[in-house]
């Protein structure tokens, strides 16, 4: 087995298929901390170019950005680093087994393996893959060995038709990228509103609110917007303006998403979401007349987040 590209996922792919007895013998990286983590999670394996690794191993893990890929491939295909009956396995969400046609027109045997989940380029990453889904894609004759692959990683193989591999993609990227940027915001107007400690006040509501939506999909939606507390919206808009003028954006994007989907889900009620919707609209603090805790569900606005 060799990796080409020692970022944060070739190493924890590579050690754990170690520990399933698949045996490291070189690895590529270019930065000091490629360098690094190559020689923290694979100790002892040689570290040399791209077609080096090629020519030791039967396994190659193709471990690059998505932008760099094509270019990798079709380089070590022109050069004839690639073997007949070599695995290729990349691990990039966008592409499919196509990317490598022109390693597979060289004899090399492609494979997609796309592993669901985020990774801090430590040993953490292989205790994570246990239960981890990966989006396959492969040749139906190589269908069984890329699942192999798989579950030997301890992850559990879903299969994606070659077309589908930007939808899914972006599903995976809305879900975990940007819930990253919407923590990091609300953690930085909770500091700025005077809490302390604002991970641990997040904690146990984001862990309950994932927990809610994973189970419930839409049913899970609570807070202003889906209750239609057109005042309270309008003050957040305004308090943004003051304190973070470059999150007012994001969150007239989210709360329009969020009321359509409310909406349509029937947790709305269309009569509330007029007023609601002309918030949304103007992007400024008007109400309706009443205060900001006197929207629909009482004097403290139903409360439930």
């Amino acid at each position: 087995m060799g990796v080409v590209g020692a970022g944060r996922v070739g190493p924890a792919l590579a050690a754990s298929l170690q520990l399933a007895g698949h045996r490291p013998v070189a690895v590529s990286g270019v930065s000091d901390a490629s360098v690094r983590r190559a020689a923290a999670m694979l100790p002892d394996v040689p570290l040399v170019p791209p077609a080096e690794v090629l020519a030791r191993a039967e396994l190659v893990l193709l471990t690059v950005p998505d932008d760099v890929l094509p270019g990798l491939v079709e380089g070590l295909a022109e050069t004839g680093a690639v073997r007949p009956g070599q695995l290729l396995v990349h691990t990039s969400g966008r592409y499919g087994a196509a990317v490598l046609d022109p390693a597979r027109r060289a004899g090399a045997l492609p494979l997609a393996l796309h592993p669901a989940m985020t990774f801090t380029g430590t040993s953490v990453d292989v205790q994570r893959l246990a239960g981890c889904s990966f989006g396959v894609t492969a040749p139906e004759e190589l269908r069984l060995a890329a699942e192999a692959l798989v579950i030997e990683m301890g992850g559990e193989p879903e299969w994606i038709e070659e077309a589908d591999r930007p939808l899914y993609h972006a599903g995976l990227a809305l879900g975990a990228n940007h819930l990253v940027t919407l923590v990091a915001q609300a953690m930085e107007l909770l500091r700025t509103a005077g809490v302390s400690a604002p991970d641990r006040m997040l904690g146990p509501l984001l862990g309950a609110a994932l927990d809610n939506a994973l189970r419930s999909g839409d049913a899970a939606l609570t807070g202003p917007v889906s209750r239609g507390d057109a005042g309270t919206v309008a003050v957040h808009v305004s308090e943004l303006r003051k304190h973070a003028p470059g999150m007012v954006a994001g969150y007239l994007a989210m709360a329009r998403t969020t009321a359509d989907r409310a909406l349509a889900h029937g947790l709305l009620k269309p009569e509330l979401a007029e007023d609601l919707l002309v918030v949304l609209a103007s992007g400024h603090d008007a109400t309706d007349g009443r205060g900001p805790a006197e929207g629909p569900g009482g004097a403290d606005g139903g409360n439930d987040r």
